[in-house]
Formats: structure tokens, C-alpha cells, sequence
């Protein structure tokens, strides 16, 4: 924490933001009892103005939006970013100087070609509760059965294995293409539900898969959930979102979007999930002397979201040890005082 060095119109940002951090209930991080897991879509996170005053000029990110960015960070235990391009200058800066030493980062290349908006995909984590299995990799699609070679995504996604505690799990972040229409982005959406079911889904049910615990997040464009033809389309191979996170529109304005998703196939998770989860809505809370359009440009147009998961399995063993179910209502109902 540097924040004898921050202004004090900084100070004041994180005061309030601290209020919407509390309000939006994200449980505190406890060794041994939980991990939380987090998207964001961090917008055009490339270039920093190195100062906390604004710039006339372009980057209008500055320190001060970045101090704000950290101080969500530090809530999860580990966060998929979209939208990091080709310089990295923030997101290093970020790393190096708001979070600090214990945070650890592993990035993509830049996709290549206009589609690819010189995008890269990124985790951040902090290593003292998260480290990574080994496992990392772009998807890839494959040829058909006749041999084609089929479209390949905009954004390439970004497959990579996690270990908390006793628990391995693996993220896999996509940005889907946005377009001018809708309709645009819905091959897209399936050709990623599909493959996520048909290969990886397959090797995650192997004994020993690097693959197990499978969660996929990230930014789907996906106008509405419920009633929605790319919701039904990254939804209809059994990926399944939590209900805690089904009506937040993870953007504002008027027309408030539910882009930003965090999915997995519920029969195959053996992570424990504890049912909280939920999103951090920042507008209006820092850069009030700006509007939310131009917020956007200093921290996101977006907001994060996230879910807590269980490393506590003990009543699990003690119930197995007894022989009763530990999901039962009462499963230690007939130990007598």
C-alpha cells in the first residue's frame, strides 16, 4: 500500500470507491477458507500518463486511475483482464508499483491482424494464495472433419492452469468480437462453447487433467442473458452461470449491458463454489469532476465481477469419516453433545 504518497483528491476517490467495495459484499480473502476469482475488462489498457494530474494529450489513463484499478485488484485472488494491448506499460506499472512484489502476471502475445485490435489477454495474481499449475496455451481451432481449416477467433483465448490451497482449477478468458450488429458475434460465441465442450470439457474429465475445474470468463458481448440468442448459444453446451450473476449488467448508462460473464459445466466442478459472487459498480464514486464517458478512459468502462470459492473441505471429511452425506441438512445431527 502506497497511499501516504497518493493526493489527497486520489484519497478521497478511494474512500468512496472503499464504500462500493463494501456495499458489493466481496467476502475478505482468508487462508485456507476461500479464493476469489475475478474478470475485467480494463479498457485500451496500454499507455500511462506518469503523473496524477490529467494529460492534455493521449493516454488519459494516469497514476490515479491505476490506484483506483489496484484497489479492486487486491480484493481478488486472481483476475482475467481483456483489452491489455500491445504495450504494457499500465499493466506493468500496475504489477511493479500499486500491487506489489507478490503479484505475479502471465500475458499472451498480441493477436495478430486488424480483428485482433492488438489485443493480448492477461491473469494477474497474488502468488502468496495462487500459483500457477503450468498449464498455459491460446485456443486454437481445429481443421474440420473434411480438413478445413475453420475461422480462427479475433481475440485469441487463453487457457491456463491455477492451484489454491489443495484445489487446481482452470481459467480460460475470451473477449468475443463485438461488430456492428449483434448477430455478428454469435458464430463466434458458438464456435467457443463448442470447442470449450467438445475438447477441453473431454480432457477435464480425465483422472488427472490439467485441465479440471474448468472456468471460462471474460467478455462474451452479450447484450442480455435470459432470452438472449448469444446468451442461448454460450449457454446450450452446458456452461453454466452462477444465479447470483444473471441479472447484473456489468456496464453502465442507460442501456446497461451483461457482457462480462463467468461460466462452468456444474456437473464436472468439484471446486466448491459458496454462493457469493456478484460485481463492483464504480461510476460515479472517483473521477466525479469527469463524466462517465470520460472515467471510462481512466479506469474501464466496465465493471468487474467475481465469485468465491471454498478451500475448506474439513466437514467434508469428517462427514465421509462418519459415513453420513456432508450436504445433507443436518449431517452431524446425530453426534450427541
Amino acid at each position: 500500500m502506497i497511499y501516504p504518497q497518493y493526493p489527497a483528491f486520489v484519497v478521497e476517490d478511494i474512500v468512496r470507491l472503499r464504500r462500493r467495495l463494501a456495499h458489493a459484499g466481496i467476502p475478505p480473502r482468508c487462508t485456507d477458507g476461500n479464493f476469489i476469482v475475478g474478470t475485467w475488462n480494463l479498457r485500451d489498457f496500454g499507455g500511462l500518463f506518469d503523473d496524477w494530474i490529467e494529460n492534455p494529450d493521449s493516454p488519459k489513463r494516469n497514476l490515479r486511475g491505476l490506484a483506483i484499478i489496484a484497489e479492486v485488484v487486491r480484493r481478488f485472488d486472481v483476475v482475467a483482464l481483456q483489452e491489455v494491448k500491445r504495450q504494457t506499460t499500465a499493466l506493468r506499472v500496475l504489477q511493479e508499483r500499486f500491487l506489489g512484489p507478490h503479484w505475479d502476471l502471465m500475458l499472451t502475445d498480441v493477436t495478430a491482424g486488424d480483428k485482433g485490435r492488438q489485443e493480448r489477454q492477461a491473469y494477474l495474481f497474488d502468488r502468496r494464495r495462487i500459483s500457477p499449475s503450468g498449464l498455459a496455451g491460446e485456443i486454437v481451432l481445429p481443421p474440420t472433419a473434411d480438413g478445413d481449416p475453420q475461422e480462427q477467433f479475433d481475440r485469441t483465448p487463453y487457457l491456463v492452469g491455477f492451484q489454491a490451497g489443495g484445489e487446481h482449477f482452470a481459467l480460460l478468458s475470451a473477449h468475443i468480437r463485438y461488430g456492428d450488429e449483434p448477430a455478428e458475434r454469435l458464430p463466434e460465441l458458438r464456435r467457443l462453447a463448442r470447442f470449450v465442450a467438445r475438447e477441453i470439457r473431454d480432457r477435464a474429465r480425465e483422472d488427472g487433467a490439467e485441465e479440471a475445474n474448468l472456468i471460462v470468463l471474460g467478455d462474451f458481448n452479450i447484450d442480455r442473458r435470459q432470452g438472449n440468442p448469444l446468451f442461448d448459444a454460450f449457454v446450450e453446451t452446458g456452461l453454466w452461470v452462477p444465479e447470483a450473476l444473471r441479472t447484473l449488467a456489468t456496464t453502465y448508462g442507460t442501456a446497461a449491458k451483461h457482457y462480462d460473464q463467468i461460466a462452468w459445466f456444474r456437473d464436472d466442478m468439484a471446486l466448491r463454489p459458496t454462493g457469493r459472487a456478484g460485481l463492483l459498480d464504480f461510476a460515479g464514486a472517483v473521477f466525479q469532476e469527469l463524466s462517465l464517458f470520460q472515467m471510462s478512459y481512466r479506469v474501464s468502462d466496465h465493471f468487474p465481477l467475481w465469485v468465491e470459492f471454498a478451500l475448506d473441505r474439513s466437514d467434508e471429511t469428517l462427514a465421509r469419516t462418519l459415513g453420513v452425506d456432508a450436504n445433507g441438512p443436518d449431517p452431524f445431527g446425530g453426534v450427541a453433545d
